[in-house]
């Protein structure tokens, strides 16, 4: 099997091969930039540990819900993955699953059916922006040829409050907490902090200690760039190296040159880097928070991480300058850049949607983000693919849960119309999605870049003020979330649930252990209040 020869959707292998992990999710106090803080974390980690696997072994992750003082439930989603015979292993409270309640755990077991770079997250409320979050490898056929991987390198903008805290902003109606802004950026979990500039009293070490990562002169390095932040657009560099492309999200791409790499919430990038420099050299790895109103703000947003090479004095601090970035602010690169190694048309669609994104104030004064002028609200207690099961489709009770129903249509197209001043990293579950035009403005209707094989991913950057169309095949029956990924966004409502093949949910078999879920947090919520104060994404 190659990446350009073999269907990644139709084609993946079954290995046997099982690779077990076991998570415990506890409160603990840590101090990644040298600000001591208490944060959830997984195993005791920040960030998470690394999830590794073969291209079609099966994972398999057992999670102990342990979170205290106070108690909440929770969940784990397994960003970009399919879950095609899997569609409850999704991890997403109130669509696929109920949370996982206090004291009870739970087993997530899936097939690697891709391989490439990813991340797993909480999927409950903003708990991701707490600690919850950690990589996810799957290794499979390469398209360019390298000698060193180096593993994950995940970018990600830092807050130093509880990220319950800053959502009561959020969803709040104080005008001025509507775009919480972070503390730091990290780079792998790691960077310096000013601590003269705290004011609260709170622990702090200055200099805390930086990623730091080695170059081999002459040969070629594979990085796997993530963005796990809440919020922030990264702009990422290595400063007199020239990055190739290799592929985004799970999708292999026809290779290609560039000193700057754009990653919105949840995009991943694949890199090699030839190590041009002598032996004795060292270089700034960089990553910066985008800035202005098309993204959200950040108080210190520039992460650093140290490259030495093999003869290099590993005492020293780098004294390179960065790379001039004239790309975009707040939009990933053209279209026409980013080509699928393995080619598919997309065709015309069967049924097509416009969705229009805004957003206001509602009936008590609370910021909200709509679609369509719905605000969505999740169902902790119900979860939307189990109604399905039963044949219940329509959800004529509770609007606000943003179903539409696409029935056995066999293509979905979605025209989406930004009608706000900030871009929107738009993820959708279940799918790699053909992304056809996207800008500023609006659509003119008929323009697809490259139609004969369109851009794929399950993430991508919508512009401020501007459009995204994408399209995708319906091969994969179930409830599956088009969403912001931006925290504070996708908990202000930015969210719809895409109905898909219902007459075909009712054939699947969803084990027990769903419904028990159900009732374990039935019976937790029978005797808690839960503090959904936000749409519970």
């Amino acid at each position: 099997m190659s990446a350009s020869n073999t269907d990644p959707y139709t084609q993946s292998p079954t290995t046997g091969v099982v690779r077990t992990y076991d998570f415990t999710i506890a409160r603990g106090t840590v101090a990644p930039d040298g600000y001591q803080r208490s944060m959830m974390l997984i195993n005791g980690q920040y960030p998470g540990p690394t999830i590794e696997a073969n291209w079609g072994d099966t994972i398999q992750v057992t999670v102990h819900n342990q979170i205290a003082n106070p108690e909440e439930g929770t969940t784990m989603h397994w960003h970009g993955f399919l879950q095609q015979y899997s569609q409850w292993e999704d991890g997403v409270p109130g669509v696929s699953q109920c949370p996982i309640a206090p004291g009870s755990s739970f087993t997530y077991r899936f097939k690697a059916s891709l391989y490439g770079s990813s991340w797993y997250h909480s999927h409950y409320s903003a708990q991701y922006a707490g600690g919850l979050w950690g990589p996810l490898i799957v290794h499979g056929p390469t398209n360019v040829a390298y000698d060193v991987d180096l593993g994950p390198v995940t970018l990600n903008d830092y807050y130093h409050r509880d990220y319950f805290s800053i959502l009561e902003g959020v969803m709040g109606t104080d005008r001025t907490k509507f775009r919480p802004a972070s503390d730091n950026n990290l780079i792998n979990g790691k960077m310096n902090f000013d601590c003269s500039s705290i004011a609260d009293g709170a622990s702090c070490t200055s200099n805390a200690g930086l990623s730091t990562f080695q170059f081999t002169s002459g040969k070629t390095h594979r990085l796997r760039l993530i963005n796990t932040s809440a919020a922030s657009i990264q702009k990422f560099s290595i400063d007199n190296h020239t990055m190739t492309v290799m592929a985004h999200d799970y999708v292999p791409l026809e290779p290609y040159d560039t000193t700057v790499v754009t990653l919105g919430v949840g995009q991943r990038t694949d890199v090699v880097v030839r190590a041009t420099g002598r032996p004795t050299d060292a270089y700034w790895m960089r990553s910066t928070l985008s800035s202005g109103q098309c993204t959200e703000p950040g108080n210190q947003p520039y992460a650093l991480a140290t490259i030495y090479y093999e003869k290099s004095n590993t005492s020293a601090v780098p004294n390179s300058i960065a790379q001039v970035d004239n790309t975009s602010p707040c939009a990933n690169d053209a279209l026409s850049k980013s080509i699928p190694l393995y080619k598919i048309a997309s065709g015309s669609p069967a049924t097509t949607a416009d969705i229009e994104v805004n957003f206001g104030l509602n009936a008590t004064g609370h910021f909200v983000w709509t679609m369509n002028n719905s605000t969505f609200r999740s169902n902790y207690n119900d979860p939307l693919l189990l109604l399905a099961k039963t044949g219940n489709t329509s959800y004529p009770y509770n609007a606000e849960r943003n179903v539409y129903d696409f029935n056995s249509n066999s293509s979905i197209r979605i025209h989406l119309k930004n009608r706000t001043p900030t871009s929107h990293p738009m993820h959708l579950h279940g799918h790699n999605m053909f992304v056809l035009a996207e800008g500023t403005g609006d659509w003119d209707g008929s323009t697809i870049v490259n139609p004969n094989n369109p851009n794929r991913r399950d993430t991508q950057i919508m512009q401020a003020n501007g459009y995204l169309v994408i399209q995708w095949d319906s091969d994969n029956p179930g409830i599956w979330p088009l969403h912001c990924h931006i925290a504070w966004h996708v908990s202000g409502g930015l969210h719809v649930n895409i109905l898909e093949r219902p007459a075909d949910i009712r054939r699947l078999g969803i084990p027990s252990t769903m419904y028990q879920q159900c009732r374990d947090w039935a019976a937790y919520t029978g005797k808690n209040v839960v503090a959904q104060i936000d749409s519970g994404l």
